[in-house]
C-alpha cells in the first residue's frame, strides 16, 4: 500500500513536471516568434473577434448583474453601521480591482479558451498540425502567436467594458432601488477611486489573457487520443486556466494593492 502510494505520487509529480516544462517551452517559443516577420494581421484580427467580440455579450451581462449584486450586498452590510454613503466607493473599487478583470478572465477561459483548445486539438488528431510542419510552416508562429496577441490585447479591453458596465449597474440599483443620493454616490466614488486601481485591474487582465491563450493552445497542441483526447484537452484547458487565473490574481493583488 505504501509503495503504491509513493509510486502514484511520483508518477503524478513527473507528469506535472513534464507538462509545466513543455508549457514554459511553448511560452518561450511564442515570445521568440512574436516580432519575427511576417506578421499575419488578418489571423490576429480573426482571433481578436473570436476571443473578444464574441465574448462581449456574456461579459456585459456578467458585469451588469455583478455590479447590481455588489450594490445590494454593500448597502445591506453598511446600513448596520450607518455608512451607506461608502457604498459607491466599495462597489467601484471591488469592480475595478478584482471582480471586473477576474470574472472576465474566468468567462473568457470558459468560452474562448475551450474553443481554442478544441480547435487546435482537432487539428492535432487530424494531423493538420503535422501537415503545417511538412509545408515548412512553423505551427507556433501560425497558430499560437495570433491567439497570444488576441488574448493579450482583448482581455484588458473586455475588462474596461466590465468595469464601466459594473459601475453603471451598481449606480442604477443604489439610486433607483435603494434610493441613494446620486450626487453623493458619484462624488464619493470618484473621490476614493484612483487611476492606480484601474491600471492595476487592467494589468491583471493582460496577464490573464496570456494565461488563457498559452494554456489553451498548449492543451490543444499536445492533444492525444482522438475525439476523447480533444474532450479532455478542452476540459483541461478551462480548468487549468481558471486555477492559474485565481492563483495569479492573489499574488498580483498582494503585489499591486498592498
Amino acid at each position: 500500500m505504501f509503495t503504491k502510494t509513493l509510486t502514484y505520487i511520483g508518477s503524478k509529480t513527473i507528469r506535472f513536471t513534464e507538462e509545466a516544462g513543455r508549457l514554459f517551452i511553448m511560452f518561450g517559443q511564442t515570445l521568440s516568434w512574436i516580432f519575427k516577420p511576417p506578421v499575419n494581421i488578418r489571423n490576429i484580427f480573426q482571433q481578436m473577434e473570436a476571443i473578444g467580440v464574441n465574448s462581449l455579450p456574456v461579459v456585459i451581462i456578467m458585469a451588469m448583474f455583478t455590479g447590481m449584486v455588489m450594490a445590494i450586498q454593500t448597502y445591506t452590510g453598511f446600513k448596520r453601521f450607518s455608512a451607506e454613503n461608502y457604498m459607491g466607493p466599495v462597489v467601484a473599487l471591488s469592480i475595478t480591482r478584482e471582480l471586473g478583470p477576474v470574472l472576465t478572465g474566468l468567462i473568457v477561459a470558459g468560452r474562448a479558451g475551450a474553443a481554442m483548445a478544441a480547435e487546435l486539438g482537432t487539428m492535432r488528431v487530424t494531423e493538420q498540425i503535422d501537415a503545417l510542419v511538412t509545408l515548412a510552416t512553423n505551427p507556433i508562429k501560425y497558430l499560437v502567436v495570433p491567439r497570444f496577441f488576441a488574448g493579450f490585447i482583448m482581455l484588458p479591453l473586455l475588462a474596461i467594458v466590465a468595469d464601466a458596465v459594473g459601475m453603471v449597474g451598481g449606480y442604477m440599483v443604489a439610486v433607483y432601488v435603494l434610493h441613494a443620493n446620486p450626487v453623493i454616490y458619484v462624488r464619493m466614488s470618484t473621490d476614493y477611486l484612483e487611476l492606480n486601481d484601474i491600471y492595476g485591474g487592467l494589468l491583471k487582465a493582460c496577464v490573464f489573457g496570456v494565461i488563457i491563450s498559452i494554456v489553451s493552445c498548449y492543451k490543444g497542441f499536445y492533444t492525444e487520443g482522438g475525439a476523447e483526447g480533444v474532450g479532455k484537452a478542452t476540459t483541461g484547458a478551462v480548468v487549468y486556466s481558471m486555477m492559474l487565473i485565481l492563483v495569479a490574481n492573489y499574488f498580483m493583488a498582494a503585489l499591486l494593492f498592498r
